[in-house]
């Protein structure tokens, strides 16, 4: 069968098959962590995969179901994330200034301090807005959950475009 990587074998399409295996990896992680790449990078990962990885009808197999994970992930976190935004009628701005604080919050404080900077700059700017520490608190809380949600639900549906990648490998290299 040429053309199939083959274990133990380091050629042109065992190289691509690793990249891209590392690259849906970071595209996994960065559903969670906002300064790396996501989902996107899960959906290149898998057109790459297709065309160099030499797994044939598989590989646009792999991509095509790969793919609606992706694309259904970005669009329920959207979905989900927007509307609850919206029914507590937090602007785009609070959000906006709670990611910035959460990337310099990677920053300032290891491992925790995307999330700690995020819920701040969040409750900094609701506090702005409404000059309520009540009502900001109670916005903050409100985004913090649609934005959790949004971020579970990409995730998962990654994971599932992730696992579909592991299947089509194993399919491919036991074919």
């Amino acid at each position: 069968m040429a053309g199939r990587p083959k274990l133990g074998v380091m050629n042109s399409e065992t190289v691509a098959t690793v990249l891209c295996g590392l690259a849906i990896l970071v595209g996994v992680a960065g559903t969670i962590i906002p300064v790396l790449p996501g989902s996107v990078l899960i959906g290149l990962s898998l057109l790459a995969w297709a065309i160099w990885g030499g797994a044939g009808t598989a590989g646009w197999v792999v991509f095509g179901v790969g793919l609606a994970f992706v694309l259904a992930g970005i669009a329920a976190s959207a979905v989900l994330t927007g509307r609850k935004l919206k029914q507590h009628s937090i602007p785009n701005r609070s959000v906006v200034i709670g990611l910035v604080a959460g990337v310099a919050g990677m920053f300032i404080i290891p491992v925790v301090g995307l999330f700690v900077g995020f819920a701040a700059g969040l409750l900094l700017s609701e506090f702005l807005r409404t000059r309520d520490f009540g009502t900001a608190t109670a916005s903050s809380w409100a985004a913090l959950k649609a934005t959790g949600l949004g971020v579970l639900v990409e995730f998962g549906l990654a994971c599932l475009a992730a696992s579909t990648w592991v299947i089509g490998l194993w399919v491919s290299l036991a074919t």
